[in-house]
């Protein structure tokens, strides 16, 4: 019985930093874009063969 009172509050601490690490995320606009970077690779840079 001993091991509920250790695990429940350590379930709810995670859980609870899990959220709050996801809505930060969704704050900071990390899924605002998510198209772009996979065809970035696809797109030539305009610096790229250019002698200066």
């Amino acid at each position: 019985m001993t091991i509920l009172a250790i695990l429940m509050p350590l379930a709810l601490l995670l859980s609870f930093s899990f959220t709050a690490v996801y809505f930060w995320s969704v704050w900071r606009g990390q899924y605002d874009d998510l198209e772009t970077p996979a065809h970035r690779i696809l797109l030539e840079d305009e610096q790229e063969g250019k002698i200066s």
